[in-house]
């Protein structure tokens, strides 16, 4: 099962275009940084706007870099069951073997029908799924009695990046799930509470900017020494809020871009940061040290 610093990765532009060069210095990048795994073309790789044939090409340029240095996963999820899953296989084609798949957002499924979409992928599929519930990006929650039985149906299903901001809900998550699959944070500040709780990772945001506090922060919470986690969450929590000022992956490839690391550069309709956000946000990475790019 998957567990630790899972990099939500951004994909750089340039005019328009995926910026290669930069992208596959951002892969070694996380490699370097120690990432255990990488995840492309997610919510934070602008994936509703990138063609099949752009996922295609970062699925297997970030296979073919990180080798088995790093796990690589493919996000794949769409709003079309048909789409998702001719997605799968486009990742599949290139060697990954492992598939974020977010809840279909617009369509508003009841959970029998987010029960079938699962199913009809899990079951086409030899590779390893795993869940992405975020409804407020989807408007539907995938509930945790529906991901029991997903599990319970399919050994495929591996892992939930939960980011529903419902302790309850994630609790209850937990007790159905947590010791068969991998529960995985997928907001930086719920990764300090939710790794107390049981859950073993996080898909991450932060991480395209720094990765060893996270693993550092994980490895404490594993030794149970939670004071020494915590001095760690509520160091960085100021930064892990900076890079929502805005709709994501917006201020976080801002901050890229001030860092000299790449171009801000995100497809429409993601507009650039106001100019009031982009200082308060150079205002708190002026706190923070980073590693060489």
């Amino acid at each position: 099962m998957i567990e630790g610093v899972i990099t939500a990765l951004v994909t750089p532009f340039k005019e328009g275009k995926i910026d290669e060069k930069s992208f596959e210095r951002l892969i070694e990048f996380q490699i370097k940084e120690g990432a255990d795994g990488i995840l492309t073309s997610g919510t934070t790789g602008e994936s509703a706007t990138l063609s099949l044939e752009e996922k295609e090409f970062l699925f297997k340029r970030a296979k073919e870099i990180a080798g088995e240095r790093a796990k690589i996963i493919a996000g794949c999820g769409t709003n079309d069951t048909k789409k998702t899953l001719e997605t799968v296989k486009v990742a599949e084609k290139v060697g990954v073997d492992t598939f974020l798949l977010v809840c279909p957002y617009y369509n508003k499924p009841t959970q029998e029908g987010l029960y079938r979409h699962f199913a009809e992928v899990a079951k086409n599929t030899g590779g390893k799924i795993i869940l992405y519930n975020v409804p407020g990006r989807t408007s539907s929650n995938l509930e945790p009695r529906t991901v029991k039985r997903l599990v319970d149906d399919f050994d495929n299903i591996t892992g939930v990046k939960e980011a529903s901001k419902n302790l309850d809900q994630m609790m209850e998550l937990y007790s159905l799930v947590g010791e068969k699959i991998s529960l995985l944070s997928g907001d930086d500040s719920w990764t300090f509470p939710l790794l107390t709780l049981g859950y073993k990772g996080v898909v991450s945001v932060f991480s395209n900017l720094l990765i060893k506090p996270f693993k550092q922060m994980i490895e404490y919470v594993k030794k149970g020494e939670i004071k020494k986690a915590s001095e760690i969450h509520y160091k960085y929590l100021p930064l892990m809020k900076a890079i929502f000022i805005e709709t994501n992956p917006v201020p976080v490839k801002t901050a890229m871009e001030i860092m000299g690391w790449i171009s801000s550069e995100a497809r429409l309709p993601l507009a650039p940061m106001k100019e009031e956000n982009k200082k308060k946000l150079e205002e708190i990475l002026r706190k923070y040290e980073f590693p060489d790019f």
